[in-house]
């Protein structure tokens, strides 16, 4: 253990980018606890190396440690699947929605929480961010949205490398327990496309670590199939940039990846109104990843349930199969016994 440097009998370490002081010979759950934090309920990074959870009250800080402190809570119990539902399943868990929502843009967590309810959305993306050592009664998100309720699907928004998004993972796997999670690695922050060496290399990485990647790509059926085959449990091609509301660009392409697919595909990104998550599903997609859509629509409640219905009409068209596409007008009406 380091000799304090501090008359007091304190070492100085770095919390979450913030210096604080401690008694020395204190462990990790002894910080916790000052911060008022549940020792059992946050991942801890110690110098670029996760502590795991079940020894944190036994490791002592030294003088000059850095860690970082990310809290979420994990969960989503489902049902069993019913026989006539028309269900879909990634990485062997079912949902009955095909539409997923993000957490993000919101005016509070509460207009959060009543959006979700409006689209009937089983699964919602949560960025892993640091836990709030300064204001210790701020609200946390899942105060308005249970876990135990919907699925949570941690992702790397914000992460430019393979090794950022996989010690973003690692850390949300450490609060919470997930191994489903959804991988983004953004090329650079103009457009928000993704980079897809680093994504493919994070992709065969965090495969081999257990984790379940849902991956999100550029719209390549070439792409696709080198993610699938690195590990993807799902493929998650953009409409178009993130939060452009552009709609889908290129039906084409995700034709051709939805075709050449094994796992769920899921358009993931673009998306602006009701029409364009219908015509995702009408493709053939899985489902529809949103977010920006609904939060920034003037009402986000009945964006959020507008969204719900065109992914379920948008579904039951792809099922019954839509007719065929003719040059010339074909008349309604039999033109025999005409007055």
């Amino acid at each position: 253990m380091a000799t304090p440097i501090h008359s007091d009998g304190t070492i100085s370490i770095i919390v979450n980018g913030g210096h604080q002081r401690i008694a020395a010979g204190a462990t990790i759950a002894d910080l916790a606890n000052q911060l008022g934090l549940v020792p059992e309920k946050v991942a801890v990074e110690r110098n670029l190396e996760i502590v795991p959870r079940s020894t944190i009250a036994q490791v002592c800080l030294e003088d000059g440690d850095e860690l970082e402190i990310v809290h979420f809570v994990g969960g989503g119990d489902h049902p069993a699947p019913v026989a006539d539902e028309d269900r879909w399943t990634v990485a062997g868990r079912s949902f009955r929605s095909r539409l997923i929502v993000g957490t993000g843009k919101y005016k509070d967590f509460a207009q959060n929480a009543a959006a979700l309810e409006a689209s009937g959305a089983e699964i919602v993306t949560v960025a892993v961010r640091r836990v709030n050592v300064t204001d210790r009664n701020a609200p946390m998100l899942s105060d308005f949205i249970d876990p135990k309720r919907v699925t949570y699907l941690p992702n790397t928004a914000g992460c430019f490398t393979a090794e950022d998004a996989i010690r973003t993972l690692r850390l949300a796997r450490e609060a919470g327990g997930w191994d489903l999670v959804k991988l983004e690695v953004l090329g650079e922050a103009r457009t928000l496309y993704p980079d897809m060496v680093e994504t493919l290399r994070a992709t065969e990485v965090l495969a081999k670590e257990g984790f379940l990647p849902m991956v999100y790509c550029v719209d390549d059926p070439i792409a696709a199939k080198r993610l699938e085959n690195a590990g993807a449990v799902a493929i998650m091609p953009l409409g178009a940039p993130i939060g452009s509301g552009l709609g889908i660009q290129n039906q084409v392409t995700i034709r051709l990846i939805v075709e050449g697919a094994t796992v769920p595909v899921l358009v993931d990104a673009g998306v602006g109104t009701a029409s364009d998550a219908a015509v995702a599903m009408e493709l053939g997609c899985d489902g529809v990843l949103m977010n920006t859509a609904i939060a920034e629509a003037k009402d986000p409640i009945a964006m959020a349930r507008a969204m719900r219905l065109s992914v379920e009409a948008g579904r039951l068209a792809y099922k019954a199969g839509r007719m065929g596409r003719r040059r010339y007008a074909d008349p309604s009406s039999p033109l025999a016994g005409l007055i």
